[in-house]
Parts: structure tokens; C-alpha cells; sequence
């Protein structure tokens, strides 16, 4: 079992920086594939970032050369840092620990508003 906590969402002017975190608690986190979902407003969930086991990243096409997912296995713990934040980019962020099962956060909000 795994629990999974967001945080650092919050308001952005277009062209700013934000920099999410999601901490699992639960043993053997290195063991799973994190995620990034985001969900904006009357849209379905979509993939934002992946990242390995082994720490290969993959990314939605709307945000390559923008967000960069890592992951500190020490710390449980898996970021997603965003910049040249869009309007578009408002969303409310999941993160997702996918292994035999998926565990997901209750989700952190980003709005981009100028």
C-alpha cells in the first residue's frame, strides 16, 4: 500500500516556475513507476510525465523542453519541476505510483493566470 501526498501547487503568472512534490509513504517506493496526471477543468485526466524505475523519463508532447520529472528514492519522493508555465497548464496535478497496482494523490492545484 502506498499513500501519496501533492504539494506546491498554487498560482503562476504565465511564464513562471513551479515546482511540485509528491511524497509516498509505504515501503519499496523505488519499486514503482511514478507519474504525473493533470486534469483541467470539463477534460479527462492525461499523462504529464513518467519516470522509471530505473529513471527514464517520458513526457506529453504539450510540455517536452518545459517540465522535468525526477525522482529521490531516498526520500521517497518524486518532483515535477515546471517552467515557462502556460494558461493552458492550469490543471489540478495527480501523482500516480504504478506497480501491480495504481495509488494516486488527492491532487494539487495550479492555476497560470495572469
Amino acid at each position: 500500500q502506498v499513500q501519496l501526498v501533492e504539494s506546491g501547487g498554487g498560482l503562476v503568472q504565465p511564464g513562471g516556475s513551479l515546482k511540485l512534490s509528491c511524497a509516498a509513504s509505504g515501503s519499496n517506493f523505488w519499486l514503482y513507476v511514478m507519474n504525473w496526471h493533470r486534469q483541467a477543468p470539463g477534460k479527462q485526466r492525461e499523462l504529464v510525465a513518467g519516470i522509471s524505475i530505473g529513471g527514464s523519463t517520458n513526457y506529453a508532447d504539450s510540455v517536452k523542453g518545459r517540465f522535468t520529472i525526477s525522482r529521490d528514492n531516498a526520500k521517497n519522493t518524486v518532483y515535477l519541476e515546471m517552467n515557462s508555465l502556460k494558461l493552458e497548464d492550469t490543471a489540478v496535478y495527480y501523482c500516480n505510483a504504478r506497480s501491480h497496482s495504481d495509488y494516486w494523490g488527492q491532487g494539487t492545484q495550479v492555476t497560470v493566470s495572469s
